[in-house]
Formats: C-alpha cells, structure tokens, sequence
C-alpha cells in the first residue's frame, strides 16, 4: 500500500485490518495444521470423505482501531452458484465481543439457507448480505478454538477497541472442485486433502 500510495486495497484497510491468503505453503507447521488428523475429522463429519483445501488466510485487526466486518456469506464473495464450503475460523488469541470476535446468525433467524445477493459497502469495500436488526451470536473463545460454519451461514465481526491486535488464521475446505461455469477458472486452490476418507495430502513440501 506504502509503495502504491493508498491506504485501502480491497477489504484491506491500512493499520486497521488486514487479510492475508495463500501463505500455507511458506512453513511446514501451516501445512501439518490444516491436514492434521483433528481437520479430517471436521471435514469428513460436515463435507464428506472427498475434501480440498479451499482456501487459507491470515485476518489481523489493528489495536484500538480494527474495523468491524459486515455481514456476509463466505458464498457471497464467489458470486456464482455452487455447493457450499466449509470455514474454519481460528483465533491466534483469546477473543471476545471487546477485540472484534466473530458472531454467526443461525440458519433459524436468517430465515436462509442459500447463498444471497451481497451489495458492495461503499468506505469498506464490504460484501453485505444480511440487512436485519439480529445481533448474532458472538463466540467468545480462548485461543486455539475453531469455530466451525458453512459458506452460506451469515456471519460477522465486531471492531477491535482492545489495546492488542486481534489476529485470526482461516482455513477453508471444499467438498468439490470450484471453478466458474461460464469461464470454467478455478476458484480457489483446489488442493486435494481426502479422498475416500483417507489423507492424501503432503503435509511438507
């Protein structure tokens, strides 16, 4: 941002929150965490027994200023049908509503169980699609928790008026391959991790 003279790129807004992807290649502890034995287990009890690795990020909100996050579907930022994904949400420090934790609406209060129309929030680049009045549910977990929720489950989180940054790893797992059906470009990475219930995946390489 320094280099381009901005302070925003996309839903990254300079000294308040950052999303950082596609880093799970860079050290081998990353890869043994998101093929552990413990993340089959999550994957085959809500996916299936076929399971890639969808997609992995790094979400830091600044100290004192971290910027909430709207309502949205993971879904919504794809754009186009297909089956929904799975999301783990993994604190790096003990969360709560103070530091900007995730709050999730239950299928029951939404009143949806497919993906939706998101519009743009002008200021933070925001995909929203819940509109309603409903708080959420807040989890207020310790670190090392993982919150566990589908793409098509609306869900947000608060902004960061604690002293310390609020840093959250993100590791998303596919039932599928998800590409584009009009241009057939691959959404995400598509890296296989069960096949038939069992690990396939390299945890170094």
């Amino acid at each position: 941002m320094d280099e381009r003279g901005v302070t925003t790129l996309g839903i990254t807004h300079k000294g308040s929150r950052y999303f950082v992807g596609l880093r799970y290649g860079e050290r081998p502890e990353m890869r043994r965490f998101l093929f552990a034995d413990y993340m089959a287990e999550i994957c085959r009890a809500t996916l299936g027994d076929e399971v890639y690795l969808f997609y992995d990020q790094f979400v830091w909100k600044g100290p004192d200023k971290g910027m909430r996050f709207g309502w949205h579907q993971d879904s919504g930022y794809v754009g186009y049908p297909h089956k929904p994904y799975l999301t783990c949400w993994c604190p790096l420090v003990d969360v709560n509503e103070a530091n900007g934790t995730v709050y999730v609406l239950p299928y029951s209060r939404a009143g949806v169980r497919s993906m939706v129309q998101h519009i743009p929030e002008p200021g933070s680049n925001d995909r929203v699609g819940y509109f309603g009045a409903d708080p959420g549910v807040p989890a207020v977990i310790p670190a090392g928790s993982i919150v566990v929720f589908a793409s098509v489950v609306f869900h947000r989180s608060g902004a960061n008026t604690t002293p310390n940054p609020r840093p959250v790893y993100v590791a998303q797992y596919s039932g599928e391959v998800i590409a584009n059906p009009t241009t057939g470009r691959l959404q995400g990475l598509a890296e296989p991790f069960l096949r038939r219930g069992k690990c396939v995946a390299r945890q170094t390489v």
